[in-house]
């Protein structure tokens, strides 16, 4: 196969990360009998610097062009200013909308290599394998904001907004996805208090039950299930939810597995190329110092072969590439504890040479 991969690097840790996963594409397409193109454009704060538009034209039409995307990270305190005319988040929730992906896959997997660098006991979190679905288009994200005076000082809004079929597609993913795996399904939202969750309950119901009767499914207030992440993770299988929700809850899952540099993402719409990245930020203090953990962009280069490409032989490889490695006793210093750790270059030269 050909396909077209634009690399995004982005800022602080991505072009050191993205940097391994190009490598790991590479020795697939090699092994495979693949060729992929992998230009790289700017997105994010080096993009603000270069021309002002942390999502430039050039950037968006070569990601609508192509086969997938693979995203390092953007943002950093150097464009932290509130009253900047914009930031390089922007660039991100644009080219989520100009893709239309409206669905992020996050899944959250504990590794029996691993399980002491946990914060929480082993016996909490062994065995812990959820999918999360969070709706990305959508909500308070996306909803009308604004400023106004107030006899304080300013008055500041954000509104939450949902329609039934942005609901509808996204439950979809989530379900479909429950089927291929243990056959529950989790829907999070806060009905006791938001009307935009009502809408959601009274949407998601309607669809598993008329379209996905086969499945066990469950609903959990927001509050509760923040809760539960952390005193019983084993009891879910695929987790949907909205925005604003999906964004805490998946941050405070990937502390399951105990860091933020093992956990991959997909963020796929109904057409057209994925956007696939590590869900961990630009990590500022350490870029440029070759420590960071690059094997959750290097899974995430597994899912966009495995969604985007249909290739799951090749993500399998990946997959046990990575797994082999740690295995082995390989690790970052994120996940290295009181013992010897290894470099960035370094775990991705171990992957490399397991494939």
């Amino acid at each position: 196969m050909h396909a077209t991969i634009v690399l995004l690097p982005g800022d602080g840790i991505g072009p050191e990360i993205v940097a391994q996963g190009k490598r790991v594409l590479e020795v697939i397409a090699k092994r495979f009998g693949h060729t992929f193109d992998m230009p790289e454009h700017a997105i994010g704060g080096n993009a603000i610097d270069s021309c002002g538009d942390p999502l430039p034209e050039e950037t968006l039409n070569a990601c609508k062009k192509s086969n997938a995307v693979l995203l390092g990270a953007v943002g950093g305190p150097k464009w932290d200013d509130p009253k900047a005319k914009t930031r390089p988040e922007a660039g991100l929730l644009r080219i989520r909308k100009e893709l239309g992906l409206f669905a992020n896959l996050r899944p959250t997997k504990t590794w029996d290599e691993l399980l002491d660098a946990s914060p929480l006991k082993r016996e909490i979190v062994a065995g812990t394998d959820i999918l999360f679905v969070r709706e990305l288009t959508g909500g308070i994200y996306f909803g009308e904001s604004g400023r106004k005076p107030h006899p304080s000082g300013e008055e500041a809004w954000n509104v939450m907004i949902y329609s039934t079929g942005e609901i509808e597609r996204v439950v979809r993913v989530a379900a479909d996805a429950a089927r291929k795996r243990r056959g529950k399904l989790t829907m999070v939202d806060k009905a006791n208090v938001l009307e935009a969750s009502r809408l959601w309950r009274q949407v998601s119901e309607r669809v598993v039950k008329t379209e996905y009767p086969d499945l066990e499914y469950n609903v959990v207030l927001v509050d509760s299930m923040a809760m539960h992440l952390i005193s019983k993770p084993r009891e879910f299988d695929v987790v949907v939810t909205e925005n604003l929700f999906g964004d805490i809850l998946t941050d405070e899952a990937s502390m399951l597995p105990g860091s933020l540099g093992l956990l991959p993402s997909a963020s796929i719409g109904s057409s057209g190329p994925g956007l696939f990245e590590p869900i961990h930020g630009s990590a500022p203090d350490i870029a440029g110092k070759n420590i960071a953990n690059p094997l959750a962009t290097i899974l995430a280069a597994a899912m966009m072969l495995r969604y985007s490409m249909s290739m799951n032989a090749e993500a399998d490889a990946i997959e046990d590439a990575v797994s082999r490695v740690l295995k082995a006793g390989h690790r970052t210093k994120d996940i290295a504890g009181t013992g010897p750790s290894i470099s960035t270059t370094e775990m991705g030269d171990l992957v490399v040479g397991m494939l």
